[in-house]
């Protein structure tokens, strides 16, 4: 399967992942307490992801490279998974900039 978002509901919550061709999660989103929430977020995801100067390039208290996505207003609206690398971080980086914009929605609601 291509990339593309994954809109799950957990109990009465709804969350979405980003996920790689190879199906490896990019980006993970917060809790929304609607689908439509939900939704949105993936729709800002697709406008920022684009966007250099909205990646926050971080470290974990145990040292493993991350990075979050924020909306134009500083909200984040994104968090990577932890990487073993900078440049596995970086590569993440590039890939959610080449999917995030364009990755169809797969509802698993």
């Amino acid at each position: 399967m291509s990339a593309h978002y994954s809109l799950n509901k957990s109990g009465s919550q709804f969350h979405f992942s980003l996920k790689a061709g190879n199906n490896e999660t990019i980006l993970s989103s917060e809790m929304y307490a609607s689908k439509a929430g939900a939704e949105n977020g993936i729709a800002s995801v697709k406008q920022n992801s684009s966007i250099d100067a909205r990646y926050t390039r971080l470290e974990s208290r145990d040292k493993k490279p991350y990075f979050t996505l924020k909306a134009a207003n500083g909200e984040v609206i994104g968090t990577s998974e932890m990487y073993s690398s900078t440049g596995a971080r970086d590569n993440g980086i590039a890939s959610c900039k080449t999917n995030g914009p364009t990755a169809p929605t797969v509802d698993k609601t």
